[in-house]
């Protein structure tokens, strides 16, 4: 009942907190994501064994660069570049997708646990602050729906695992994920969109639908990826800043790898409309 109570309270204070600075302002969100993204790359950090301060100095300057100096100056376009950190955001995935399925653990070369820092970690906060504005017009709603369609998903997928799992979806790296769960986790997710566009006006729900497929399943191999990672570290949480979740990096880690998919999503979807 305790570990409930205490998991119970620090999931509402992360929701709180996020919700808050979508209602508050643009800069509340950049300020929040911001934290959150250097304390997930301080969590990722331990679990790639990636010492010194290098890799947080490519996140800011990343943030700065693609985020930050484009709000602060809207008329510089700097859209080539964004789509040139996108091309390589989704190149670095493919790859982390590929070690996924082999039964060998991920190389930790040097170079490639900057590359991680940099097309990975780094660059997916760059698009998470980047997707309210992928349509060209502020629209905050349209992270926090996204948000909702993430614990929907891990809600959903949690219950339906529980009750009714039987096949095993990836038992080599997590073994308490199942196929029934991961269906389950999107129904209910698919039909939550139904609600958010409903609510919030801001995309259609065929839209919402879509992303809602595509944060249930990119965000269930997200999550899968960073299981490999502890798992290799020999550790059951990123970090223990969340009593009775974990780090900010285990909340996060479906939305992390999501994040470049869904901008690229947004934005065919403002060219062709």
């Amino acid at each position: 009942m305790k570990e409930f109570l205490t998991r119970s309270l620090t999931g509402l204070i992360f929701v709180t907190l996020l919700i808050c600075s979508v209602y508050y302002s643009q800069s509340a969100i950049f300020a929040v994501f911001t934290i959150f993204g250097l304390l997930c790359m301080y969590e990722f950090s331990k679990l790639i064994d990636l010492k010194g301060f290098v890799q947080y100095i490519i996140f800011l300057v990343t943030l700065s660069v693609f985020v930050f100096w484009k709000q602060l100056q809207p008329e510089i376009k700097i859209e080539e570049a964004t789509l040139i950190l996108l091309v390589f955001s989704m190149f670095v995935s493919l790859f982390l997708i590929r070690d996924l399925f082999s039964k060998k653990i991920i190389p930790q070369f040097e170079y490639k646990k900057y590359l991680l820092a940099t097309f990975y970690m780094s660059s997916s906060f760059a698009f998470l602050l980047l997707i309210p504005n992928a349509t060209e017009t502020y629209e905050p709603y349209i992270i926090l729906g996204s948000f909702i369609l993430v614990w929907v998903n891990d809600s959903f997928a949690y219950l339906t695992g529980k009750n009714f799992g039987r096949q095993k979806l990836f038992a080599r790296i997590s073994p308490k994920k199942t196929v029934e769960g991961f269906l389950g986790g999107l129904l209910f997710s698919c039909i939550a969109s139904y609600f958010i566009a409903k609510f919030t006006e801001t995309l259609s729900f065929s839209s919402w639908l879509i992303m809602a497929i595509i944060i249930s399943s990119i965000g269930t191999i997200g999550d899968l990826i960073q299981s490999k990672f502890k798992r290799q570290a020999n550790v059951k949480d990123s970090g223990s800043i969340m009593p009775g979740h974990g780090g900010i990096y285990d909340r996060l880690d479906s939305m992390i790898f999501s994040a470049p998919f869904i901008y690229l999503f947004l934005k065919i979807l403002h060219y062709v409309s």
